[in-house]
């Protein structure tokens, strides 16, 4: 039943109608209890700090619930492991780790082993993670990540619409599925990409309204943020706001920011400056150039597919196990696709509905997040609503030119598609039909059913959480690594069967992989095997099959498997 009402938009369609319905038919009486609500909201959003602790709190709360119910989240998405090993990095001390001598046998997705052992990605997420490792685990930094977007949104509500709508919009944040119950729950999640959009945003309006160092300030680190997380579409927006900075600083009109100019841009430029230099820094320790990132470099050695649409492919690099080859070739096979006009516009289409269904909270808030888009319509009449739905358009052509769609690519502009539901629904509550409040009454249903849609929801994810006894191949990963760690010291060795899903990678290590009691390794020719087994003879060794429609694959002897 839970399920029932947390997934069917049809439940939640006929849930509105029926509590609009309700509202008109006791019409006094569903207005006073409306006007309570706006009342008692209005007087929690006009004590922000309050609000604010109140939504950190909840957010970080609800957001370790669910990962303590049951088992706690283990990594199954190949950035994960790579986030994961830039944490372990980071909390070893360190920003990369030293090439292994037996590094080929160690080789997987998006980590870089040549000129050093790393991520291939920007280490801002691995530095969240490695707070939370050295905390307790990595999850605890997730949760912290989440509460701090939580806050950003919610900050950045606040000078956008009147408090009470912050604080709405700021509750609708937290309870929304995207956020809590993908982001919240995975070791790869946007929230740091949506600290950083928020604080860009929020620190815009305030710098037009009256330009101040602080807000400079915030804006530098939302845009530190954006750079260090998701670079390009970090870049594609906030690109309308340096356009409308620019304007207002440099524009013959009179403007207070021609005045300002050390108040505005010094404040910026005093904390992306350093960010581009620790960047500069960090790149030469990990591949021995400081304007050389990671990322290419990964990218150069085992990618075929490029970012862009338009970029011609790679040249097929020379791999040495094939698992990889089969990965990036079906990589390449979807970019090829595109290369016709149908196909282009098929994956436009995918696109499109990938960002659609994440934001309208994966079915369980359809019709009650749309439905106050009915009244956008009424307010493109506003300069600030007409500036966030041409930064939203931008955004969306920005995302569809990559070779790759997905949710993960959205995060900078969370901000942005809040603030345009919620001012839709401000429009929407002052809609009358002969003295009728039909928009009050529409948008009370509206906030109902998202409450009892989440708690439903939020519900079912916790009760499967805990009945949860899926076998999934990275849960009998993290079962393997248990049960041996408390056994000494051990080497994997994975063979690949003919069936095996290269998107289930199980060959990921920590960043002292020679000090790790478990240590996975892909299987080679015998003369490269014999030089692994050699290396780590100190060690048990065993050979795990997997890819042979067998289940759970089996964990022997490597010694046994040699006969």
């Amino acid at each position: 039943m839970l399920e029932f009402i947390a997934l069917s938009p049809r439940f939640e369609f006929f849930a509105i109608l029926f509590v609009f319905a309700g509202l008109l038919l006791s019409r006094q009486t569903g207005l006073r209890f409306i006007r309570q609500v706006e009342r008692a909201l209005g007087k929690i959003g006009r004590r922000r700090v309050s609000s604010m602790a109140v939504l950190t709190t909840l957010a970080f709360a609800l957001s370790m619930a669910l990962s303590l119910a049951g088992r706690l989240p283990a990594p199954v998405v190949h950035d994960e492991f790579s986030y994961l090993l830039s944490a372990d990095t980071f909390a070893h001390g360190r920003l990369t780790n030293p090439t292994h001598v037996m590094w080929m046998h160690f080789e997987s997705f998006h980590i870089i082993q040549q000129p050093s052992y790393a991520s291939k990605y920007p280490p801002i997420q691995g530095l969240i993670l490695a707070l939370g490792q050295a905390i307790a685990h990595p999850i605890v930094g997730v949760w912290i990540s989440t509460a701090l977007a939580s806050a950003a949104v919610y900050w950045m509500l606040l000078v956008w619409t009147p408090a009470w709508l912050a604080f709405l919009g700021g509750l609708i944040t937290v309870l929304h599925p995207a956020l809590l119950l993908i982001w919240g729950q995975v070791y790869w999640g946007g929230q740091i990409a949506v600290v950083g959009g928020a604080l860009v945003f929020g620190a815009l309006r305030r710098i037009l309204r009256n330009p101040r160092s602080r807000d400079g300030i915030i804006m530098g680190i939302g845009l530190a943020l954006l750079a260090s997380r998701r670079p390009y579409e970090g870049l594609v927006a906030v690109l309308p706001s340096a356009i409308l900075l620019s304007y207002c600083m440099f524009s013959r009109k009179r403007s207070p920011l021609k005045i300002s100019f050390l108040r505005v841009v010094v404040p910026i430029l005093l904390i992306v400056l350093p960010m581009v230099l620790w960047t500069g820094y960090y790149n030469s320790c990990v591949t021995g150039s400081a304007v050389q990132f990671p990322y290419a470099v990964y990218e150069s050695m085992y990618g075929l597919a490029r970012f862009f649409i338009w970029q011609n492919p790679n040249p097929l690099p020379s791999y040495r196990h094939s698992v990889m080859r089969d990965f990036y070739q079906g990589e390449l096979a979807l970019y090829l696709s595109q290369t016709s006009f149908a196909g282009l516009l098929a994956d436009f289409r995918h696109k499109l509905r990938t960002l659609w269904l994440f934001y309208d909270g994966m079915r369980s808030f359809r019709f009650s997040l749309v439905i106050p888009l009915i009244a956008l319509p009424w307010i493109v009449c506003n300069y600030w609503t007409r500036f966030a739905i041409t930064t939203l358009a931008l955004f969306v052509g920005g995302l569809l030119v990559l070779t790759w769609g997905g949710a993960h690519f959205a995060p900078p502009i969370t901000g942005i598609v809040i603030v345009l539901s919620l001012q839709s629904a401000r429009s929407l509550r002052l809609w009358r039909w002969r003295k009728v409040q039909l928009g009050r009454f529409l948008l009370g249903s509206v906030i109902f059913v998202i409450v009892l849609s989440f708690s439903a929801y939020f519900a079912a994810a916790f009760v499967d959480k805990l009945n949860d006894r899926d076998p999934s191949w990275h849960f009998e990963r993290v079962r393997i690594n248990k049960e041996l760690n408390r056994k000494g010291r051990h080497l994997i060795i994975v063979r690949y069967g003919p069936n095996h899903d290269p998107y289930q990678e199980w060959v990921y290590n920590g960043a002292d992989i020679d000090n790790s009691n478990v240590v996975w390794a892909r299987e080679m020719d015998p003369a490269e095997n014999q030089k692994l087994v050699e290396y780590f003879k100190d060690r048990k060794i065993w050979l795990l099959n997997v890819g042979n429609d067998e289940w759970p694959p089996k964990l022997l002897p490597y010694s046994a498997t040699l006969n």
